[in-house]
């Protein structure tokens, strides 16, 4: 009984060594920008805000595509709080 108490402690313990190597975080994937990007877009966990802002100004996208990994998008945005806007 206790030969077998043993084998299943040992069982647990090269378990969640196992488990514990797996459980690493995947890196953010940064897209190319240009003309022609295709994403895949499931869900956008935040995004630049250009309110307040004059002129060309950079941005970024970060989301999570279907298969839940993260991505970064930089690119340049027209900000909309020029004096001189309508």
């Amino acid at each position: 009984m206790k030969r077998f108490a043993l084998a299943f402690a040992a069982l647990l313990a090269t378990g969640s060594v196992f488990a514990a190597g797996t459980a690493q975080a995947a890196p953010v994937i940064h897209d190319q920008t240009g003309f022609f990007v295709h994403l895949d877009v499931a869900k956008v966990l935040s995004s630049t805000d250009s309110y307040g802002q004059c002129g060309i100004v950079p941005a970024q996208l970060r989301y999570l595509d279907h298969q839940a990994r993260e991505h970064v998008l930089d690119y340049r945005v027209l900000g909309t709080g020029c004096a001189s806007d309508n």
